[in-house]
């Protein structure tokens, strides 16, 4: 039974790289460990067929373990993989110097991973059947007693009834380098009868600088008594067509021990070959538009910096945003926004040298290297024709559909002479372009790096004020409008940043959305809400509806129904309270995922309300497909109620549309008694605003609760 072992200290990497492992052979057995001794220990007294190992990990490291099992007495020729999420050169080196077979970068595509254990495990049960075999032939050698010219005539005879089956070329050579026999592959692959490779050499069969090659290589085993290292090599086939093969050359000995002839095995491993380069094509270029993509353009700026250094220089690097095509996207469908990026690709394309680069960074966003920079008027004269080029319409399925793009460009070695530098720049200078209007460029300049530090601040202090829980919620009741109670309240995120006060998320939560830290803050907002919840249950305060903003990066990055599911088990708070806000963002973004989502919190007891409804895609198919309960009125509407005629037919619009579906409405932002009478003359379900109180510290809201849950100025 085939052996694969995992070895790695974090445990949802052992059930990853396992759960991969198992698809790579039916009926494979993997053993998985989470320390290095223990594993030298069991793998010392089995006969794993591939070992994959971490390179992190406590007692000792990857290379460290590799080179351990290199000595153990099964574990000279099992391939290893080394994985690691470490860039730099000299973790591979280390590995690779300890003996590893392969090298993988983390995080790991699943499928790359998929196909070169695969790979490397053919290759070793391949190398394993030529090693048994060998050996018994080995053997025979040995015992045998009859001269040497009796072994010439009989040994392909004896040798073929053992290797002939083996999918390999397998070949013996003597010392003057003439064939004693050869198996039935490779007299097939070369196309030459067996009898007559038999006291010739490589020649006939491969030509003379192969056959050259191979005399050479032979001497080495007769002189040295040792098997060569595995080694990649070209042979062309009797088709003309060129194919790899990993080689590997060892000494067969006599009774007394002299090396009389060498093995050679070639395992085919072309489709090995071309795999890994498709892999490498894919790792490197977009899929959707076959551009580079940010990988491959930071490696062909590397290499235009170190060219640049020499040279005296300059380049420019193009960030190309496109401004309206998300609404176009939203509005047509995925599908006819992929076709226009594909066409967007082809102008980029057409734009530019041979000698420059064109990528997709993702999304609507693209880059341009433009090399051997004379002066930047060549840019800017690119940035303008880019611009005019991405601004004729575009044909889409009978569709006319127009565009503009913003571009930043920066200089080397004006701007910086740094991969990163240069990057940044650039970025900042498209967003100026779009700031400014869009569909323009702008040179970068210094004072862009004001926004940028005042940014990197912001996130510092957020991640610390993660780390030192400097967040606080404040609750805000919603109030039924027939009746003036308290049905509900909703749970509003504050950050007490040091020096500065109490913060309201409107100036940290978009930086927060754009570097992931949403996440953690998201799921300690529906931890402290539920625990806060429980606890006013546990004093005997009547249960309100508890609302909790939900973001769609939180959505989009975490399994949202595994987070709802362990807060209420850890928690206790009953799921027949919690409403989800949800944005018309997520409900759009993956819907068909996003409604089964929706569907099994549902079963929970969970209901939903869609939040600033109103301002976004407002469409009628979501709102009759999704589990939604509620409606929510942006304030942006409400404010206005008394003097915008707009304002009151959307507002109205909206409650009749909720209520034709049975969804309750309630209205934001109600600062006003007129504003307060006028929704409930348009049957307005519930409120929410200043009018019935600012959002309170869990202390004073308790207070407020604790009266009764009728305002009476509305009773």
């Amino acid at each position: 039974m085939t052996l694969i072992a995992i070895l790695d200290d974090r445990v949802t990497n052992r059930n990853i790289f396992s759960r991969l492992a198992g698809t790579l052979e039916d009926g494979a057995e993997v053993r998985t460990f989470g320390d290095p001794r223990e594993a030298l220990e069991n793998l010392a007294r089995a006969d794993p067929d591939l070992v994959i190992t971490d390179f992190k990990m406590p007692h000792m490291d990857g290379a460290e373990f590799t080179r351990r099992f290199r000595d153990l007495p099964n574990g000279a020729d099992v391939p290893v993989i080394v994985i690691t999420v470490y860039e730099d050169r000299g973790f591979r080196l280390r590995a690779l110097e300890a003996g590893a077979t392969d090298f993988l970068q983390s995080p790991v595509d699943h499928q790359e991973f998929i196909t070169r254990a695969r790979n490397l495990l053919k290759l070793s049960k391949q190398q394993r059947l030529i090693k048994s075999r060998a050996l018994s032939l080995e053997h025979e050698l040995a015992v045998s007693e009859h001269s040497r010219q009796a072994l010439l005539r009989d040994s392909r005879e004896r040798l073929a009834q053992v290797i002939d089956t083996i999918p390999a070329m397998i070949s013996a050579t003597d010392e003057a380098g003439a064939y004693i026999f050869v198996n039935a592959y490779q007299a097939h692959f070369s196309g030459v009868d067996p009898e007559q490779c038999v006291g010739s050499d490589a020649a006939a069969a491969f030509g003379p600088a192969y056959a050259a090659r191979s005399r050479a290589l032979d001497r080495l085993v007769f002189e040295g008594g040792e098997a060569l290292p595995a080694y990649e090599e070209e042979i062309i086939d009797r088709a003309g067509m060129p194919r790899v093969f990993l080689t590997t050359k060892s000494p067969l000995r006599d009774a007394g021990n002299q090396v009389v002839s060498v093995l050679t095995s070639a395992i085919d491993i072309t489709e090995r070959k071309h795999a890994e380069s498709r892999l490498r094509h894919i790792a490197h270029h977009d899929q959707l538009t076959q551009l580079p993509n940010r990988l491959l353009l930071q490696q062909r700026l590397q290499r235009e910096l170190a060219r640049n250094r020499r040279g005296g220089r300059q380049f420019a690097l193009h960030f190309i945003d496109l401004d309206r095509f998300k609404d176009i996207n939203d509005a047509l469908g995925h599908q006819l926004g992929d076709q226009l990026l594909h066409a967007v690709a082809g102008r980029l394309r057409h734009a530019v040298r041979e000698s420059d680069t064109v990528a997709r960074l993702g999304g609507d966003e693209f880059a341009i290297l433009q090399a051997d920079l004379r002066e930047a008027e060549d840019a800017s004269a690119l940035a303008r024709q880019v611009i005019e080029a991405l601004s004729q319409p575009f044909g889409i399925e009978g569709q006319t559909l127009t565009l503009s793009a913003s571009v930043g460009i920066t200089l080397y070695p004006a701007d910086g002479n740094a991969l990163d530098e240069l990057l940044r720049n650039a970025d900042l200078a498209m967003y100026r372009a779009k700031a400014d209007g869009g569909a323009a460029f702008r040179f970068y300049c210094a004072d862009m790096n004001q926004s940028v530090r005042e940014a990197i601040r912001l996130d510092a202090d957020l991640r610390q004020g993660i780390a030192q829980d400097q967040f606080v919620l404040h609750f805000q009741p919603q109030v039924n409008v027939e009746t003036g109670r308290i049905v509900g309240m909703e749970a509003l995120l504050r950050w007490q940043r040091p020096g500065i006060g109490l913060v309201k998320p409107g100036e940290f939560l978009p930086i927060a959305e754009e570097t992931g830290l949403i996440v953690p803050i998201n799921a300690w907002v529906l931890r402290e809400a539920c625990r806060q919840g429980r606890a006013w249950r546990d004093r005997g305060l009547m249960p309100l509806r508890l609302a909790i903003n939900l973001s769609p990066v939180q959505f989009r990055r975490q399994n949202v129904f595994d987070l709802v599911l362990e807060v209420l088990q850890e928690t206790g708070f009953d799921a027949n309270f919690l409403e989800l806000e949800l944005t018309e963002t997520i409900l759009m973004e993956n819907a068909e995922t996003s409604v089964r989502t929706l569907r099994a919190l549902q079963e929970l007891g969970v209901t939903f309300a869609i939040d600033d409804f109103g301002t976004g895609y407002s469409s009628l198919s979501y709102v009759k497909n999704f589990p939604v309960d509620r409606l929510k009125i942006d304030q942006s509407f409400v404010r206005n109620l008394k003097t915008d005629p707009s304002d009151t037919a959307i507002v109205r619009a909206i409650i009749n549309l909720g209520h034709s579906l049975g969804i309750e409405v309630v209205a934001e932002g109600v600062e006003t008694r007129e504003q307060f009478t006028q929704l409930a003359a348009e049957g307005c379900d519930e409120v929410q605003g200043y009018l019935f109180g600012p959002p309170l510290i869990a202390a004073d809201f308790e207070a407020l609760i604790g009266k009764g849950h009728t305002l009476p100025y509305l009773a």
